[in-house]
């Protein structure tokens, strides 16, 4: 769920909606602040006129008297919190409906009401000397400040909406495509695990891109599941047809071997080739196994399989041998019951004989080879640890390909097969098989999916 909410977030569809819905918040900004700037400038001015208007009509007054009568006049039908007149007289007298007065931070308009409060707000104010005495004519800005109210409220309306509209369209569009693409990442990694006959399928009403893609991913898969499949072919057709000669030259042999007209030395050649006849049918015998493996047919044989009661059965087996090898076979199972795997008992027979041959083939005398068992919430561990000598970092990779031997394991028996078989039967049970360093030796370890 992360990753899926982490690929929206980071999708096209996405990106491109918030682009387009800073690119018109951008535009959308700057359109409305350059018309709020023009217009409040106009209100601005409309109020300069209307002062300079209002102070024109007072200078008609003949007198200060006259003056007085008409700011009193004037006063009397004006809100002063709209329009402040203020007059005060040669004699001292006060004329208007406000105060305008002066104190250590600044100006305040004080209206004539008892106790003179202080009237608030923001005024455009024009003061001048008109008969002997001083006249104040101001006008409240309220217009002006409403107008940036009002250019606020335009732009939460006009763009709120765009962005929410946007950006869910972008979200929807992420989505969808986060679908698709999760389609075609599943396609893909049941292809790299072997899975060749996955494909993505049905690509309808899916974008022209993703389409696209999806199609290149299916013919990739169909032209690789061919070549994979004509070299199966291949290689079991060469197997089958070299299986029948090579056990004809075998019982060849053992009929010879029943001569009693052979020297020693004849003997001891003949022995020599059944030796390596025996070795090649092996070989071939685990090819035509690697490849009915890899044709997934053994899944149709799956069952649950207890694999503490497969691990202590392999154990007891091995150990006399393993004793006899002067080595040190332990099997270390939990005492609590582990969820069956589903997979073939007599593959992961097998999976377990290899390992516990390979430590006993390739470890030196005195070594502890351990089988053991754990559990987690999702998966059941299968590992085999020996103490011996290890496999380099470099190699661990390299010992999984078939008919690959280590240098120093040439002098041992085997063909490099085993761990190719281990690898392949992995593979078919869905399982994760890793090489670790075990500090000293070697650890193997198969993590089964429950």
């Amino acid at each position: 769920m992360i990753l899926m909410r982490d690929f929206m977030l980071r999708s096209m569809p996405l990106r491109l909606a918030a682009g387009l819905v800073l690119l018109f918040s951008f535009v959308s900004l700057l359109g409305l602040l350059a018309s709020y700037v023009y217009t409040e400038a106009s209100f601005e001015q409309t109020l300069r006129a209307d002062l300079t208007q209002d102070m024109a009509g007072f200078r008609a007054a003949p007198s200060a008297a006259a003056l007085a009568a008409l700011v009193e006049a004037e006063a009397r039908n004006t809100d002063p919190e709209r329009v402040v007149l203020s007059f005060f007289a040669p004699n001292g007298r006060h004329y208007g409906n406000a105060l305008v007065a002066r104190d250590l931070d600044g100006y305040r308009i004080l209206s004539n009401l008892p106790g003179n409060p202080e009237i608030k707000g923001r005024y455009l104010a024009l003061t001048t000397s008109l008969r002997n005495g001083q006249l104040t004519v101001a006008r409240s800005l309220a217009p002006i400040d409403a107008l940036r109210d009002a250019f606020l409220n335009i732009l939460v309306i006009s763009l709120l909406p765009t962005v929410l509209v946007a950006l869910s369209g972008g979200l929807i569009l992420a989505r969808r495509g986060a679908r698709h693409v999760a389609v075609i990442s599943g396609a893909l990694d049941q292809l790299t695990s072997g899975n060749l006959q996955a494909r993505v399928g049905d690509v309808s009403g899916w974008s022209n891109d993703l389409a696209r893609i999806a199609a290149k991913v299916d013919q990739m898969a169909r032209s690789q599941e061919d070549a994979v499949e004509s070299l199966r072919q291949v290689s079991s057709d060469i197997a089958h047809d070299l299986k029948t000669p090579i056990q004809r030259a075998v019982v060849h042999l053992d009929d010879l071997g029943q001569s009693t007209d052979l020297s020693k030395a004849e003997r001891t050649q003949l022995e020599k080739a059944q030796i390596e006849l025996d070795g090649i049918a092996s070989i071939f015998h685990a090819l035509l196994q690697l490849a009915q493996i890899e044709s997934g047919s053994p899944r149709a044989r799956f069952v649950p399989v207890d694999l503490s009661n497969l691990c202590q059965t392999l154990c007891d087996i091995y150990d006399p041998s393993v004793v006899e090898n002067g080595q040190l076979l332990m099997c270390d199972l939990p005492d609590e019951l582990v969820r069956p795997v589903m997979g073939d008992r007599t593959l992961l027979g097998q999976v377990l004989a290899n390992l516990i041959e390979n430590a006993m083939h390739h470890t030196p005398e005195g070594t502890k080879i351990t089988v053991a068992l754990a559990r987690t919430e999702s998966h059941v561990q299968l590992s085999v640890t020996d103490t011996g000598p290890g496999i380099p970092e470099t190699e661990r990779d390299l010992v999984l390909r078939r008919l690959y031997r280590l240098d120093r394991s040439r002098a041992t028996p085997g063909y490099g097969l085993g761990l190719s078989l281990v690898a392949v039967i992995a593979q078919v049970h869905d399982a994760t098989l890793t090489l670790e360093d075990a500090a000293p030796g070697l650890r193997v370890k198969l993590n089964f999916p429950v």
